[in-house]
């Protein structure tokens, strides 16, 4: 249990860095979280998501549930989970309503928001439909009228949506959020939504660089933050959002809006915030040592994504080994990022050498969460 316990040690060390990072007043909303049980495996628990709440200072989260064991027929068990989470919250915890198009979906929306969800969560790849179905008029309609907003999966999955999408909000005056900055047609969903208000794209993506772009892109006060817990972890998710703004350039007002206040006026029913020009960067100039770390890591975060029981390619070995660089002129930050990848390396290890299964899990996914913060870290210190 020592590299689980050392771990943690990393990470509250740095949960305390990004605390210290945060502006001055701001108000931290999660638009992207989820509670339950997947079928992958992944779970969203309800104590843990309030201690991190409690932890870092958010105010309000936007909870759905996960795609479910149990979700035929139309979500109706898992949203009324929801709901009863949303109950034992204390106000804290702002419930969505889930919907598969096949099992009537807008009767379900109808149903959950009379019982007090106060928005609605479509996920096109794990429920197989695409924006330009004729199915999902009557549910822009329905949250245009009700004044509630839509969050919609913009990640991996999907071909390019951008069109289909615009096709369907210029028809309906609804609240959009894209998740995962839109990042499976960003370009294309810049380009028709930039300076549209009303549709936010939220921050929950695995790359820095992913937001870097979304921020010269779009303006700040269309941008929510999100963590997409329990896949988002903490402190990485907040330390990436608030570092990649600020080398952005985003001031301080900019950063508050993007941390909560843009978010809020979502909850609130709001009219959203006058749009400023995006203020991101064209280029990104990084160190070579950084820029190979990160390189490597993404490689290597292939192989704990599908849960390779070692390094089999060694690319883990090979940003360690550019952390050992001694002529780079950023001895201090490759020393941090080698002490997490030297933990990153020791609960792989300890994945691949236990024969209990729980013990894997939980030292596979630390060794996920780690290579992601020594992936934030190579990208933000230049």
């Amino acid at each position: 249990m020592e590299p689980i316990e050392r771990a943690n040690g990393i990470l509250t060390e740095y949960a305390a860095m990004t605390l210290a990072e945060l502006p001055v007043g701001a108000d931290v909303i999660d638009v992207h979280t989820h509670l339950g049980l997947d079928i992958d495996g992944m779970v969203g628990d309800l104590d843990e998501l309030l201690d991190i709440q409690q932890g870092y200072g958010i105010t309000r989260s936007f909870v759905f549930c996960l795609d479910e064991p149990d979700r035929h027929p139309a979500f109706r068990a898992a949203n009324d989970r929801t709901l009863a989470f949303a109950g034992r919250g204390d106000g804290t915890l702002v419930p969505f309503v889930r919907l598969d198009l096949n099992e009537g979906p807008f009767e379900e929306a109808v149903r959950c928001l009379d019982l007090g969800a106060k928005g609605i969560k479509l996920h096109p790849r794990a429920q197989r439909f695409l924006p330009d179905d004729p199915r999902l008029e009557p549910i822009f309609e329905l949250a245009a009228d009700r004044r509630v907003p839509i969050l919609i999966h913009g990640g991996r999955g999907l071909p390019p949506i951008a069109d289909g999408l615009a096709r369907l909000m210029d028809r309906h005056d609804a609240t959009l959020i894209i998740a995962h900055a839109g990042i499976v047609d960003l370009a294309a969903l810049a380009a028709v939504f930039s300076g549209r208000p009303r549709v936010y794209f939220d921050t929950s993506v695995w790359s820095p660089l992913d937001l870097i772009d979304l921020y010269r892109l779009v303006s700040p006060q269309q941008i929510v933050y999100a963590s997409d817990y329990p896949y988002g972890r903490q402190p990485n998710s907040l330390l990436m959002a608030v570092r990649t703004a600020r080398q952005s350039g985003l001031d301080a007002d900019a950063l508050r809006a993007m941390l909560g206040g843009n978010a809020a006026r979502i909850a609130d029913g709001l009219d959203p915030l006058p749009l400023s020009p995006p203020r991101g960067i064209d280029e990104v100039t990084h160190p070579v040592t950084f820029a190979r770390i990160h390189q490597y890591l993404s490689m290597a975060a292939t192989s704990l994504w599908l849960r390779q029981p070692t390094d089999t390619f060694g690319v883990l070995g090979l940003a360690l080994n550019a952390c050992d660089e001694r002529s780079n002129g950023h001895r201090e930050e490759t020393e941090r990022i080698r002490e997490v990848l030297v933990a990153t390396q020791d609960l792989w290890t300890l994945a691949g050498e236990s024969s209990d299964e729980e013990l894997q899990r939980r030292a596979t996914r630390g060794a996920f969460r780690l290579l992601h913060l020594a992936n934030i870290l190579a990208v933000t210190n230049g």
